[in-house]
């Protein structure tokens, strides 16, 4: 079994990153990935992921044989925004009950996430999440202005 969630920034949506002077270090952070990303793959079919968790249960148990990972970075989809293309992600296990991952297992894990995060997003488009989002934050918003990054501690 595996559970995904995420929360989705469309990178056309933030037009400024006025970044408050006592933002925490974590907006300070996540800002400043935002801008790496659009400096990298541009603002247009381009999806920041964020508040992410990802986790793998590899027995029929809650406990035992769990992997947990967190990530974020960019989902980018084809021009249409119909299926996701390709993904650019920060992969970092953060739990695990499996009694410890050997560093080649581990590489090859983070693939596995980067492509079931994929899967995910074409499932996030076709129930038209994406459109939804998109719409309700529409194109060059104050960065401030997108619920959930300015003010909230994050």
């Amino acid at each position: 079994m595996i559970d995904i969630a995420f929360d989705c920034l469309p990178l056309r949506a933030v037009g400024r990153f006025d970044v408050p002077l006592d933002a925490s270090p974590t907006v300070r952070s996540r800002c400043e990935k935002l801008q790496q990303a659009i400096e990298v793959h541009g603002t247009q079919n381009t999806y920041f992921l964020y508040n992410t968790q990802c986790t793998y249960h590899l027995a029929n148990s809650e406990i035992v044989g769990m992997l947990r990972f967190t990530f974020d970075g960019t989902v980018l989809t084809d021009r249409s925004d119909c299926k996701a293309d390709r993904a650019d992600l920060a992969v970092v296990l953060t739990a695990e009950t499996c009694g410890g991952v050997p560093v080649a297992v581990f590489e090859w894990l983070r693939g596995v996430v980067e492509r079931a995060v994929l899967v995910e997003f074409d499932r996030f488009i076709s129930a038209g999440q994406l459109a939804a989002r998109v719409a309700e934050l529409g194109e060059g918003t104050n960065l401030q202005a997108i619920t959930g990054f300015a003010g909230a501690g994050l």
